[in-house]
């Protein structure tokens, strides 16, 4: 298939990819809206039910950066596959559990199994597309599912938690995961690790993991004394990393301006966005009193922006004005919408609905820039891992950006207390939006002093593995 129709068959299989990456991008963000129902169904506690977030926020964001590595010893495409089916599999246990701790544990071993599958994805993809022209096109597909997994999450909670019950929120995942895996089989080739042989840093493994785990349940959790013990883990990680014969990752990596600079710019950028979202559901709720389904739907046309901007325009500005420019501007238009959402109305068409479609149109052509800068002087050798760590800065950035813009709002909120309450909340989440836009105004100025106006090709320090994937000879 690949020899005869090369570009259909690297379009299918890029399909494939980003369709069992949205299905594990939503999965973070559809049981938002199913909470209650899963709590009244389950008889979580109001402490015990955020375990059905952080288990699998946990897992996932831990796991994340030696997913990469794993991938880039023992094949992409293979591990790409085991943490497809096993994502799957969880899913299926969470839908049939009738015991809270049942669901806890199959949200864990889905964050297990969506490191697995999403860490490689874009290492797939930047060495499936070596063009400039189509891997820009491509990363522009990939990054559609990542800038609006979490709308599109929240809607289909939404409407599946009113129209059935919450059960199918995980139950969606089975068909889709099914038949993700029988097409990556067929149209997704393996790939040719450089062999397990070859050493995988244990310990530094272990480090990271822990570190990065205790990291996002202390700031999901609020708890900081655990923080600390992640700080010293982290720290006791790149000491390891600098000494060891084959290091988990290498720190070379750092040393490329567009690597080091990209990934601060994605725990900024992250942090606002994703707080952005948990902030305007929770408005459109408690203040505008819309119920589950009518809050997914109010972010529709989020979802639906960022389709047009990162699948029709992303790849074209790319290409004409470079990706930092398109960064930053993109970042821009954000840091607008954010600011005009610090002045909300009452009123989600002409105060919410506008600074909706801006930050849409911002965040479709910004992320697509920003992944590209991240992958685009990384040895192919190393792609895997840098694809891990990518995504792992943006696990980072939504336990960052939540926590902190949760604790701003509740603040702010407590502290008007004899004001009206539904004032009181609406005046917490206008500073939360406040908050948010000061984020990704870090992340423009860090992105305009660190980013460079044009990406340069190094030469890989490692051997490249021998890679056959669909559409390559």
């Amino acid at each position: 298939m690949a020899e005869n129709h090369p570009t259909r068959s690297r379009g299918l299989a890029l399909a494939v990819l980003c369709a069992a990456s949205l299905m594990v991008v939503l999965d973070s963000s559809i049981v938002a809206v199913a909470l209650p129902a899963i709590q009244a169904g389950l008889g979580f506690t109001p402490a015990g039910l955020s375990w059905v977030f952080t288990a699998y926020l946990v897992a996932f964001g831990g796991l994340l950066l030696i997913s990469g590595r794993l991938g880039d010893l023992a094949g992409r495409r293979r591990v790409f596959l085991g943490g497809l089916g096993l994502f799957t599999l969880a899913s299926l246990f969470a839908g049939l559990a009738s015991d809270a701790g049942v669901l806890v544990a199959a949200r864990f071993v889905q964050g297990v199994g969506g490191a697995l599958a999403s860490a490689v994805v874009l290492g797939m993809i930047v060495t499936m597309f070596p063009e400039p022209r189509a891997r820009a096109k491509a990363i522009g597909v990939y990054s559609f599912t990542q800038a609006a997994g979490a709308s599109i999450g929240l809607i289909a909670g939404g409407a599946l938690t009113q129209a059935l019950n919450w059960h199918w929120t995980f139950y969606v995942n089975l068909p889709i995961g099914v038949v993700a895996l029988l097409l990556a089989v067929r149209v997704v080739d393996a790939d040719r690790g450089t062999g397990l042989r070859a050493g995988l840093d244990v310990l530094g493994a272990l480090l990271v993991t822990a570190a990065v785990m205790l990291g996002v349940y202390a700031i999901s959790s609020a708890v900081w004394g655990v923080l600390v013990a992640a700080v010293v883990l982290l720290a006791a990680f790149v000491v390891r990393q600098a000494k060891a014969r084959t290091p988990l990752l290498p720190l070379r990596l750092f040393r490329i301006r567009a690597v080091a600079g990209a990934n601060l710019v994605m725990v900024l950028m992250v942090a606002g966005l994703l707080g952005f979202q948990f902030v305007t559901a929770l408005y459109l709720q408690q203040v505008l009193g819309l119920d589950a389904l009518r809050t997914g739907v109010a972010f529709l046309p989020v979802p639906l922006v960022i389709a047009v901007a990162s699948l029709g325009l992303a790849g074209k500005v790319t290409a004409r004005f470079g990706p930092r420019a398109v960064l930053l501007t993109g970042l821009g238009l954000v840091i607008a919408g954010l600011l005009l959402l610090t002045r909300v109305s009452d009123s989600y068409f002409t105060g919410i609905l506008p600074p909706l479609l801006l930050m849409g149109l911002g965040a479709g052509v910004a992320i697509p820039a920003l992944m590209g800068l991240a992958m685009a002087d990384v040895p192919a050798a190393d792609a895997g891992v840098a694809s891990g760590l990518i995504n792992t800065t943006q696990q980072v950035g939504a336990a960052v950006g939540t926590a902190v813009l949760a604790a701003v709002a509740a603040s702010r909120t407590a502290s008007l207390g004899p004001v009206d309450h539904r004032e009181a909340l609406a005046a917490g989440f206008r500073l939360a939006y406040g908050v948010s836009a000061g984020f990704l105004i870090a992340a423009v100025t860090l992105g305009a002093v660190v980013l460079a106006r044009r990406p340069r090709k190094i030469s890989a320090t490692a051997p490249e593995p021998e890679v056959c994937v669909a559409g390559q000879a």
